[in-house]
């Protein structure tokens, strides 16, 4: 891919350039290359065959001058050949077989250069040496004639002290011989003149060099010839192609080219042709589909402004619609007030049986209507997503047991077995919206009990999936009731709607629960599903999303006090049975399980048979005389019996089952509950019965003033008798007018203030009051019967302190007493530090919870802050970050605004990977922080603990 873009650099001129003379140049440089060095090597060999043709017979001729020591002759000799061939020979030399120069031509200079460096022996034939400018050759001299040579020489040396090697003493010269057993005599050198062989190597390589440049000239002239015949016609292409790449298709190509470029030129003159065609072709088309479409979007803006219409008339009717919930909410809930409180202040009051059952009926009544109405407020608030889920911490379990509770007694009333088995995996301390967790359970367990005459419904709970965060369960309701026909399953989650008609007329209801209950499951980020057949039952699931509380919620049991103890478990129903039997395997309790009474008669018969607990069903006995002595006889073999029951009938409790158990459980039975009542049995004095019955005495009124205005005489009526009973000094109004005149003659602790009133409504009042009276600072709550949220955000912004929803229920109507009157006040910290009110917001209003989360966030600090300087002194990044998460988490719900706020800071800057160093201001003001939070938790839990002992 680089290479086809390195090539798409370079033109096609320059390519067509290099081509062409990249192998002209080489090809020339080579052959001239090789002709130059062979001239080169042939002048070299010239000159050496003419030295070697001069100097050979030399070397003969000169054999008797060295036998007879003729100097003259022999230099006469050598000075006749030098002068023949004064061009070529510098100097002819003649050396003995001693080596010694024996004649010359004329004097040279330096004869060592002419010297044989080596033995004579080793000189065999002619051989030559080039020295700078000069060649050398030389030549052995050969004894042909077999004289021997005089001694003369050698001895007037000897006699001048200078004695060669190959001398013996005597003076006598050791002949030399070659390897062909030829004597040496000496040897004859020549030194040639190079300069004219260099001259003609030089002429060579000029020659070839201005051939090579004239083969180039000649390549340069055909290349030029060939890019103006290719090179150029293509270009006028490329550019030609261009122009009808910009839209000038009417461009065309012109003249005469050769071979394929002209049929190339014929293509692209007929591919712009063509072009221009579909060119006009296409205008043409455009213009027909632009006509189209201006009247197309004339069409459009038409739809857009009946559109407009059509939308601000359904935002109109939203509008009104949520007007009309509002109203229809306040206008049934305000009746509805009345009715609900005075039936529950009928129940305080002696009654017959029969008029116990009328009031019990009316309330029943009351309340379900009620359930309707925030079933339909709930489907409307869905529908226009405009529900809001919290994410608070709770007790799944307690929940769910609480939930259950709540239902139980139509299952009671039905005579079914209600289980509900969770999986002991599944933690105990989640965070989500617990109040529609609860709704959703209630909504499903509900409806199984409402379509099964017979059998069991069982609430099945497994994890599935978990990580650090978050938890997913899997939740299953399982009944045996009427079932679902597969043809009427499709309509089940539509609103409104039940599997028919029939079951609508025998059942009733809205047809909402099941529908609110797809979406707010789907809005935790859940799905429902379910599986039906006829008269076989149903079976309901929902995957829950949920997240993990990082503190433990509500009292921690040592279960680990049961591992070992032996419990006898007496239930006939086998789902009951196998639910309780896996908790108290899981609990590590040796279990001794009967199904029938017979078997359970057979193992109290049994002598010394002696459990630590006994735990027993009401169910399975023949009349109530047997059940009575079944019970007598297990006392005497436990000091802790738990009777189980699901009656209904208050005598049979309280003169058959209160007097012949340790501990009365209404089924189904919390985890909590029963193993709470196996680590804490109660002392033969006490009697515990779950659930505890509500206790009617009138507690101590508190020494307050309440001011409660409300333009419904029966809800004003109702509200100063239930206020009568809990503070001393009540005033009543029936309008906003009055009750601003009240505000300006007398101070009070609390004002209960009605929103929809003739004339000055709670609102206006409430600004008044806050504007010019006796009570600017005084709390005031709304008690309304709006229940849609942006009402509920409008009166808590016109000044109000807290909302009070109609129907008024007594236990909320002390809880907002005990908040604003009995209102802690703590003066010795900062509210940044820690804000009690924020606390209870996130908490919910329950004060229990917002101390346990207190608790807990104060005795993690210690752990938290050691951490925290064991990271900070080591520089880990990693652990500074896992502690200010997990801190940040625990902040989240415990009032701390500056300590979460610096959690929040620190947790983004790590993420971001900023360094330590930079954090470490922060960072110690976040354990400064945390030292001023313990102290102010501290001042908080001392105030407002209050120690809850166990049931013994």
């Amino acid at each position: 891919m680089k290479s086809a873009n390195n090539m798409t650099k370079y033109s096609l001129r320059s390519w067509v350039l290099v081509l062409a003379l990249a192998p002209t140049i080489v090809v020339g440089i080579l052959l001239g290359s090789y002709f130059t060095i062979n001239r080169f090597y042939e002048l070299e060999q010239t000159l050496i065959e003419k030295g070697s043709n001069i100097v050979e017979p030399l070397a003969i001729a000169s054999e008797f001058g060295i036998i007879t020591q003729d100097r003259e002759s022999t230099k006469l000799l050598l000075a006749a050949s030098q002068i023949n061939n004064a061009s070529l020979i510098l100097s002819i030399a003649v050396f003995d077989a001693e080596n010694q120069l024996f004649v010359t031509s004329h004097y040279h200079k330096d004869f060592e250069t002419m010297r044989y460096k080596q033995t004579l022996a080793n000189l065999i034939g002619t051989e030559h040496e080039t020295i700078g400018d000069t060649l050398v050759i030389r030549v052995p001299i050969i004894s042909h004639t077999g004289l021997e040579p005089k001694h003369v020489a050698s001895i007037n040396r000897q006699s001048n002290g200078d004695i060669n090697n190959n001398t013996s003493a005597n003076g006598v010269v050791t002949p030399i011989y070659n390897n062909q057993q030829e004597r040496i005599l000496g040897y004859i050198s020549v030194l040639l003149n190079k300069e004219n062989a260099l001259l003609e190597q030089h002429r060579a390589a000029i020659a070839a060099f201005i051939i090579v440049l004239i083969g180039v000239q000649f390549n340069l002239f055909f290349t030029f010839r060939l890019v103006k015949h290719v090179n150029y016609p293509i270009t006028e292409m490329v550019r030609v192609v261009a122009k009808i790449r910009e839209g000038k298709l009417d461009t065309r190509l012109e003249g005469n080219l050769i071979g394929e470029l002209d049929l190339l030129k014929r293509g692209i003159n007929a591919m712009a042709g063509s072009l221009s065609e579909y060119h006009d072709e296409m205008q043409q088309n455009i213009d027909q589909a632009t006509s189209d479409l201006r009247e197309t979007l004339e069409q459009i803006e038409i739809q857009n402004v009946e559109l407009d219409i059509a939308k601000k008339r359904a935002l109109e009717a939203s509008r009104i619609k949520s007007e009309f919930l509002a109203n229809m909410s306040h206008e049934l809930r305000t009746p509805l007030n009345g009715v609900i409180g005075f039936a529950r202040q009928l129940l305080k009051t002696p009654l017959h049986t029969s008029q116990l059952d009328y009031i019990k009926t009316i309330e029943r009544s009351a309340s379900n209507l009620l359930g309707i109405i925030n079933d339909i407020l709930d489907f409307s608030k869905l529908e226009a997503g405009k529900m809001i889920l919290e994410k608070m911490p709770f007790a799944l379990r307690e929940t769910l047991t609480e939930t259950l509770t709540i239902i139980a007694g139509s299952a009671q009333e039905k005579g079914l077995e209600l289980v509900i088995d969770i999986d002991a995996n599944v933690p105990e301390s989640v965070s989500g919206d617990a109040m529609r967790v609860s709704q959703i359970i209630t909504n499903l367990v509900g409806n199984a009990i409402k379509f099964t005459d017979k059998g069991s419904v069982i609430l099945k709970i497994h994890l599935v999936g978990q990580d650090e965060d978050n938890i997913t369960l899997r939740c299953e309701v399982i009944d045996t009731g009427i079932g679902i026909d597969e043809s009427q399953q499709e309509y089940l989650f539509q609103a409104f709607g039940q599997a028919d008609s029939s079951i609508s007329r025998r059942f009733g209801g809205t047809g909402l629960g099941l529908v609110i209950t797809k979406r707010l499951i789907n809005q935790m980020g859940g799905q429902i599903g379910f599986t039906s057949a006829p008269n076989k039952g149903s079976n309901f699931w929902f995957i829950l999303p949920l997240g993990i509380s990082q503190f433990e919620i509500g009292e921690v049991l040592p279960v680990d006090a049961l591992q070992h103890k032996s419990v006898l478990l007496y239930e006939p129903r086998e789902l009951t049975r196998d639910t309780l039997n896996r908790r108290l395997v899981s609990w590590q309790l040796i279990i001794t399980n009967v199904a029938n009474p017979e078997n359970l008669t057979s193992v109290l018969q049994t002598k010394n048979s002696k459990f630590d607990y006994i735990i027993m069903s009401c169910h399975g006995f023949a009349d109530n005389a047997s059940f009575i002595h079944l019970l007598q006889q297990a006392k005497q073999h436990t000091d802790c019996l738990i009777l189980l029951h699901d009656c209904l009938d208050q005598d049979m409790i309280i003169n058959v089952l209160k007097v012949n158990a340790d501990v009365l459980l209404s089924t189904p039975v919390s985890d909590f509950t029963l193993a709470h009542h196996l680590i804490y049995p109660p002392v033969p004095s006490t009697f515990v019965s779950l659930p505890e019955q509500i206790n009617l005495d009138v507690t101590q009124r508190l020494n307050a003033s309440v001011l409660a205005v409300d333009d419904n005489m029966a809800n004003l009526k109702l509200i100063d008798t239930l206020l009568k009973e809990l503070v001393d000094n009540v005033v009543t109004v029936n309008n906003g007018a009055d009750a601003i005149q009240q505000a300006k003659k007398q101070p009070f602790d609390l004002i209960f203030m009605d929103i929809q009133m003739p004339g000055t409504d709670g609102i206006t009042a409430t600004q008044q009051i806050r504007s010019e009276s006796l009570n600017r600072n005084t709390p005031i709550i709304a008690v309304t019967a709006h229940a849609i949220a942006e009402e509920r955000e409008n009166i808590l912004a016109s000044g109000m302190d807290g909302f009070l929803p109609k129907p008024i229920d007594e236990l909320s109507l002390k809880s907002v007493i005990s908040r604003w009157i009995i209102k802690p006040q703590f003066t010795h910290f900062d509210t940044h530090v820690l804000n009690w009110d924020l606390c209870l917001t996130q908490a919910n209003q329950k004060t229990d919870l917002a101390l346990d989360m207190l608790k807990m966030l104060v005795n993690s600090l210690p752990e938290t802050t050691a951490t925290i300087d064991e990271a900070l002194i080591a520089r880990d990044a990693q652990t500074l970050l896992q502690a200010v998460h997990k801190l940040h988490g625990a902040t989240c719900y415990c009032g701390v605004p500056t300590t979460q706020k610096l959690c929040r800071d620190i947790e983004s800057a790590l993420k971001h990977k900023i360094d330590i160093d930079d954090l470490e201001p922060e960072i110690l003001e976040l354990l400064d922080e945390l030292t001023k939070v313990e102290s102010a938790a501290n001042q908080v839990i001392n105030q407002l603990s209050v120690d809850v002992p166990h049931d013994q």
